[in-house]
């Protein structure tokens, strides 16, 4: 027996006796029948997970964890239901009756505000994570909901102090939306119209225009769509092909990391935003647009296309002034890959390189960034996010394990299990970082991915982090307010 298969074995016997018994009588599918545990049968049941379920091999439940349990429900693309009613909870408010949540263990990035955020200058008003103040329980859609004004998860533009992004919460808004299609890219063809890329987001209408249109949000989120799906059953340690111009992508990021080496972190004060992070990111600003220009095969597009491409390449790394680093950096180096695509230097045959291998390296470089000079966190939404700096590796990451034979959602509570497969799984090494940057139990300090792994199936998880990526990152305002948009990535009204 492999060391997977036995790990992954042991895991279940702790915590789903029915699902070894499936596998020992050969089904081992994720199709195939679910524990009774979780309320009889499929993946259209419509039971609340149960304490065992979210917390397998012992462990106690807290208020918090059974305050947040996910429902399933009946709808045919699965995903993430709205939690359960809880007593005293008004829908759409906040606030609880007095002992029924208790507030949540600040992880060790709760911290106060510097001056800057204090100020709320330099962009992104929602740059940094939540303190412990405001980061009660919001309720969870996939699906854009309206906030209760004054609630500590209303609008950070009714608070312009808070650094707080609230999630949505109208409720079950998420449980109709069908999951996101992959796209095909179309790729534009010469005479090419390269312009400066400038942003164009600045409202809740602006946000509709955008996912709406077929060569701007619809074609990023596809696009995002159709890279995890070329990893379904993939580990990063498959063998796959690898095209000359993702190698080069590899090397120019692998150069961008050794750049950490030779600009150490200054000693100061404060722990979080090392300012020698302002100098590497000065090097990336002067040697940058060259590097990238040599990954292009065709130098005369080089000498246009540099000029859209690389602010995105250059948005992907965090911002300078804030010294912070969130999901909407992460999204520009999503929309510099899809640049890629639209000039045909990338097609379908190369997303399993760019997941497996490029974004990989890109990855590690950025966790390299964050634990180096300790960026802020952009956008994020405090103990009730996934990360606090990114998410895309949990939709590559549900997608690698899907159809898995002994993996399930819940294996991220087996250490074993993530410390031997965390390197060819982006999902697992995702919690693995997770639980090394923050002080206490998952339950407490990541209580969404704690409920998260309460699922039954790596489908469901997969269909439901596309939903929210694009409910609580792509549907943000103050996360998309920096998108930018150009001749490759279009604003609708720039046609």
């Amino acid at each position: 027996m492999s060391t997977e298969t036995r790990m992954a074995s042991e895991d279940q016997n702790a915590g789903d006796a029915a699902g070894v018994e499936a596998e020992a009588s050969g089904s081992g599918s994720e199709s195939g029948s679910e524990s009774p545990k979780r309320g009889g049968g499929g993946d259209g049941g419509s039971s609340v997970c149960k304490e065992e379920d979210v917390s397998p091999g012992g462990g106690g439940v807290t208020a918090a964890t059974r305050d947040s349990k996910l429902t399933r429900h009946s709808d045919s693309d699965g995903g993430f239901a709205d939690p359960a009613p809880r007593p005293g909870h008004v829908p759409g408010s906040h606030s609880v009756v007095s002992g029924a949540l208790a507030s949540p263990t600040p992880s060790r990035h709760t911290h106060t505000p510097s001056v800057v955020e204090q100020s709320g200058s330099g962009g992104d008003s929602s740059s940094n994570h939540g303190s412990a103040d405001n980061q009660s329980r919001p309720g969870y859609a996939l699906g854009a909901g309206s906030m209760v004004p004054g609630s500590p998860g209303s609008s950070p533009m009714e608070h312009p102090g808070s650094s707080y992004v609230p999630m949505s919460t109208s409720p079950n808004s998420g449980a109709m939306i069908p999951p996101p299609p992959a796209a095909q890219v179309p790729v534009v063809h010469p005479p090419y119209q390269f312009v400066t890329p400038r942003k164009r987001i600045t409202s809740k209408p602006d946000i509709s225009k955008f996912i709406a249109c077929p060569t701007g949000g619809a074609l990023y989120l596809g696009f995002v769509v159709a890279l995890s799906e070329s990893v379904k059953g993939i580990k990063i340690s498959d063998e796959c092909h690898v095209s000359p111009v993702v190698q080069n992508l590899i090397g120019v990021l692998q150069t961008m990391s050794g750049w950490i080496d030779e600009i150490p972190p200054v000693k100061q004060p404060a722990r979080y935003g090392n300012i020698a992070y302002r100098d590497w990111q000065k090097r990336l600003q002067e040697r940058g647009p060259a590097m990238v220009a040599s990954v292009l095969p065709d130098q005369s597009l080089a000498l246009g296309a540099i000029r859209e491409i690389f602010p995105y390449f250059a948005d992907s790394f965090g911002n300078a002034i804030r010294i912070d680093y969130g999901t909407g950096h992460e999204a520009n180096f999503g929309a510099f890959l899809l640049c890629f695509a639209r000039l045909g230097l990338v097609s379908a045959s190369d997303y399993p390189a760019l997941v497996t291998r490029l974004f990989v390296v890109y990855l590690s470089l950025m966790r390299k960034l964050q634990t180096t000079y300790w960026l802020e966190p952009a956008g994020s939404h405090g103990v009730w996010g996934l990360d606090d700096y990114c998410f895309l590796p949990f939709i590559f990451g549900a997608a690698q394990l899907i159809g898995h034979k002994y993996m399930r959602p819940k294996s991220i509570h087996n250490e074993d299990i993530l410390r031997q497969f965390s390197e060819d799984y982006f999902y697992l090494a995702a919690v693995k970082f997770v639980k090394q940057v923050k002080k206490g139990m998952l339950q407490e300090h990541s209580p969404m991915l704690n409920d998260i792994s309460g699922v039954p199936t790596w489908h469901k998880v997969h269909i439901g982090m596309l939903k929210m990526y694009r409910a609580e990152v792509l549907e943000k305002v103050p996360i998309m307010q920096h998108f930018l948009f150009g001749s490759l990535i279009t604003w609708p009204e720039d046609k």
